[in-house]
């Protein structure tokens, strides 16, 4: 017969691997769904391709070339060991940043002190200000840029095209949602060929609330910290 000791020690572990277990049958759900998700996306945008066949939809079809070679580009950035997350985000803190005053800039800088957040700029300017911010938010992310495991690794099977396609609506549709919500940060990123490749970081940014309209200093500070956290 068990001791007390023995069958605590027991439940214990019985917890454990229960809440192990039900942590990556979450993710595992949460991956096919997202695949799901994907395929149909795919599916979607290999059907408006039929417009191709008839001029009255010839702009869709314009559109989304254009949107195939546009994302093409930016995954060239990545194979070309470009970090497209921190450069979007550099433009981002630029954005935000450039019409600061120094004083504006040293109230941001306390107000991220004050949670314990330290901004290392070496000089307290819109543009200084910027570059740290963009490379402290980076160190703090754990985003993993590979679109082969987006993707799918059977890439040449019908399958894997339409998980491309997929993948390639999914970033035209957070494009278009960034053109609408902060039309300066869309062309920004669209004068570099990173607007494709917004959907890498959209989630950081809809958690962090970045696209607001309006930023107070206060504001700022709290994205930051967010974004970081």
């Amino acid at each position: 017969m068990y001791g007390n000791d023995e069958i605590i020690s027991h439940l214990q572990a019985n917890k454990i691997l229960a809440l192990k277990l039900d942590h990556a049958v979450t993710a595992v759900g949460q991956q096919v769904a997202n695949q799901v998700e994907t395929l149909g996306k795919g599916a979607t945008r290999l059907l408006y391709y039929t417009s191709c066949f008839t001029d009255e939809y010839n702009d869709v079809c314009q559109k989304q070339k254009t949107e195939d070679l546009r994302f093409r580009n930016g995954v060239i950035r990545i194979i070309q060991n470009g970090d497209v997350v921190y450069n979007m985000l550099h433009i981002y803190f630029e954005e935000i940043f450039k019409y600061k005053t120094n004083d504006q800039l040293e109230y941001i800088k306390k107000q991220l002190m004050a949670v314990n957040v330290h901004i290392a700029a070496s000089s307290l300017t819109g543009a200084g200000y910027a570059l740290a911010a963009a490379t402290s938010v980076r160190i703090g992310l754990s985003l993993s840029v590979q679109l082969s495991s987006l993707t799918g690794r059977a890439a040449g099977t019908v399958a894997g095209v339409v998980t491309t396609y997929g993948l390639v609506q999914k970033a035209a549709d957070s494009a278009h949602r960034l053109s609408v919500r902060y039309p300066a940060y869309y062309a920004a990123l669209y004068a570099q060929e990173l607007e494709m490749m917004y959907f890498l970081i959209e989630p950081v940014f809809e958690r962090a609330g970045a696209l607001e309209v309006q930023w107070s200093d206060s504001n700022i500070a709290s994205i930051i910290t967010r974004m970081i956290r």
